[in-house]
């Protein structure tokens, strides 16, 4: 309430003025007062009209009911029966006021965090203290004028849903009956630096990453004869048996989705917090819908004017998550979910601290919630991007392993000094959820994919534009270099290439690339590659589409799109296209049009808006007209047809632009799908760099034109 702060030191000097004989509680005192008003208000509400009057009395009984409650629980004079006696009539003045704004739900607004209390609010409270006996309260000091403040940067909201929820149930207690986490049982590690050395040990590599999973016991079915497969029910079968805190970075198309419903179902962990992006909000719901039917989900949208309060699921997107993180917070979630969980991998993101604060939030509340971060990409550009969903997990804080990992550390009795730490290290993490599978692994039914690249040769003028662009680029760059070279008195190339501060020197370009007006940077320059390639990949898609059927196509930049378009109805090539800028009616319309309608045969797809949470397997050949700065972007494109359910082998073409930067980013992508592979799948394959690939492109332009530049020996 709008108060409440300011009369932070009501509670004790009420409780010194109410110490009174327990025979004069029982007729006198403020509860008498409360039940005597709210039933005057619901009665008004019985009649169909909520005069202001009673609007009034109702936001002021709930006030008074809330100090009391507070002042009943801090008295420690007061018999533990007079006080049991009295929470319960309270809990009973609360119900009624519940049932009132279930008649007349413009009530709930007295209720909202900050609601304004009026001068005549002010002054019917004190008048209920003096009928109860006590002395009304002082006027409080004024406060400045909000509108004179700067603006906040975030603007809160609490559905109104949601506050009648919580006046039905307004005293949810923690849950602390689980079993408390092993504790350490020595301190040999206390001095010990120890989240590098964890995270480390992923770079190492190893056995298969994904913790012991019991056999299932059980069939786990969705309605109309939907059954989870064998890799999908060993989680659910986890979660029953007690696990809590998955890291599922099963491939994408594996069906995450389904395990995670049914492992919060096993695990009665509902209500269950979702949080996805935005783009697989309905599709979050729909799979609820289908292997969670006996539980209600609802989705937010914008301020959540339209969820339902006591759903047992809530879907929200991350995008709005700044606006709804008090109330969810408060709202008593036994379990949360983050789906494409490297969407917070930076922990200096509003994004990442708010699901951070909302994961210690349900843990200050539930001893063992159920935590599961769903990614099949994991690893983004570092093998630190670990840190913020083991975090999330409650598997470290910001400084070293939490109680239960620092526990199995210490047991193994090694320190990172030691031959083994590393191997057993990464063991214990896995042991705490990890769980990865591959589709060759665990689906034998889907068919392999391969990515194929198909080099192009652009047009004379575009090339030779492009070409002009990426020299003008190398030279800049070199120009810098030999600058960087001068200022530490180095002036002879023959001496060899400086390779710190050739990356220095790119870092730089990059830091700069936003605003530097001297000619093309690497951004623009792809880009013109992107608009130089578009016709020709569009042609090599509707030759595909008239050889083997639907084709998705994927694009980084919407004139690669158009472009698309453009070529696809010279050609007489029906097509669908699916944006970020679409509402979500037209996008479901449009991707209802690719799977069903057979006139539709090439569907236009954004890498951002459409790469994740798509099932296209009606297709089994994707056209990659543009390449993405990461390895895990194109994997998920690629993985909206290659999922379970398809029935033909995948094939994604890459479109690359011969005699250009492309193919050098191409090679770069590759090499990060390795540390993928060594990180996740106990690959032997060799670890490429695990430095940004935009800097390993700069890296690459630079050194190759210095060496065209060093003199011949």
């Amino acid at each position: 309430m709008a108060q409440r702060a300011q009369r932070g030191g009501g509670t004790a000097r009420n409780a010194s003025r109410d110490r009174r004989p327990s025979h004069v509680r029982d007729g006198e005192g403020i509860i008498p007062v409360l039940a005597k008003t709210v039933r005057q208000v619901e009665a008004s509400a019985q009649r169909g009209k909520v005069r202001p009057r009673e609007r009034t009395a109702y936001q002021v009984v709930a006030i008074l009911l809330r100090e009391e409650r507070t002042r009943m629980k801090a008295d420690a004079t007061i018999p533990e029966s007079e006080r049991t006696a009295a929470m319960t009539r309270l809990d009973g003045i609360a119900t009624i006021l519940a049932k009132t704004a279930a008649r007349d739900t413009s009530l709930l607004e007295l209720l909202a965090e900050g609601a304004a209390v009026s001068s005549s609010a002010v002054e019917l409270k004190n008048d209920m203290l003096r009928a109860a006996g006590r002395e009304p309260e002082a006027e409080p000091e004024p406060t400045p004028d909000a509108s004179s403040e700067a603006p906040s940067a975030t603007r809160r909201v609490v559905p109104q849903t949601v506050i009648a929820r919580q006046l039905a149930n307004p005293f949810l207690a923690p849950d602390f009956s689980s079993v408390p986490a092993r504790r350490p049982t020595t301190n040999r590690l206390g001095q010990w630096e120890l989240l590098t050395p964890l995270f480390r040990a992923f770079e190492y590599g190893g056995d298969s990453t994904c913790m012991p999973l019991p056999e299932p016991d059980e069939t786990w079915r969705g309605i109309r004869g939907l059954e989870l497969m064998h890799h999908q029910a060993q989680v659910v079968a986890a979660a029953a048996e007690g696990h809590r805190t998955f890291l599922l970075a099963d491939e994408p198309g594996l069906g995450k989705t389904a395990q995670a419903l049914l492992a919060a179902d096993a695990a009665g962990a509902f209500p269950l917090l979702v949080v996805v992006p935005n783009v697989v909000k309905a599709n979050w719901a729909h799979e609820a819908e289908l292997w969670t039917p006996r539980r209600t989900a609802t989705v937010v949208h914008g301020d959540g004017d339209t969820i339902d309060g006591f759903a047992d699921i809530v879907i929200v997107n991350y995008e709005i998550l700044d606006r709804h993180v008090d109330w969810l917070g408060r709202h008593g979630f036994r379990g949360m979910v983050v789906d494409e969980a490297h969407f917070i991998k930076n922990k200096s993101s509003q994004r990442s601290q708010h699901v951070l604060q909302l994961s210690d939030r349900i843990r200050t509340r539930i001893r063992n919630p159920l935590l599961m971060a769903l990614t099949g990409t994991p690893l983004i550009n570092d093998i630190e991007d670990f840190r913020a969903i083991w975090q999330f997990l409650g598997w470290i804080d910001d400084k070293k392993p939490r109680t239960e990992l620092l526990a199995a550390l210490e047991e193994t009795g090694l320190t990172p000094a030691d031959h083994g730490f590393y191997a057993a290290a990464r063991a214990n993490v896995i042991d705490l959820g990890i769980v990865r599978r591959r589709k060759v692994d665990v689906a034998s039914d889907i068919p392999a994919r391969r990515v194929a690249d198909l080099p192009v040769e652009l047009d004379d003028a575009a090339a030779r534009s492009i070409r002009a662009a990426e020299q003008e680029l190398a030279r800049r760059l070199v120009k810098r270099y030999e600058a960087a070279q001068a200022a530490r008195g180095v002036f002879d190339l023959g001496a060899g290439i400086d390779h710190d501060v050739v990356r220095r020197v790119a870092a730089s370009e990059l830091k700069n690339s936003g605003s530097d007006k001297n000619g093309d940077n690497v951004f623009t320059v792809m880009r013109k590659i992107g608009q130089a390639k578009a016709g020709l990949a569009a042609d090599y898609a509707a030759q595909l589409a008239r050889s083997v059927g639907k084709v998705v196509f994927f694009a980084k930049h919407i004139d690669v799109m158009d472009t698309a378009e453009a070529q696809f109805v010279k050609r007489g090539v029906g097509y669908s296209s699916i944006r970020g800028d679409q509402t979500p009616k037209v996008r479901k319309a449009n991707i209802e049009a690719f799977l069903t309608d057979p006139d539709i045969h090439v569907v236009v797809c954004s890498l951002t808006a459409a790469g994740v949470g798509l099932n296209l397997q009606v297709a089994s050949n994707v056209v990659l007209a543009e390449l993405s700065w990461t390895s895990a972007e194109q994997t998920q494109a690629i993985d909206r047809v290659h999922r379970i359910g398809q029935t033909e082998p995948v094939t994604a073409w890459r479109i690359i632009a011969a005699q250009t930067i492309d193919s050098r980013l191409a090679q770069l992508i590759d090499d990060k799908a390795s540390l993928a592979a060594r990180a996740l799948d106990g690959s032997d394959e060799e670890v490429g760099s695990s430095a940004d690939v935009q800097l390993e492109a700069m890296v690459s332009l630079l050194t190759e034109a210095l060496q065209a530049e060093a003199p011949v020996g």
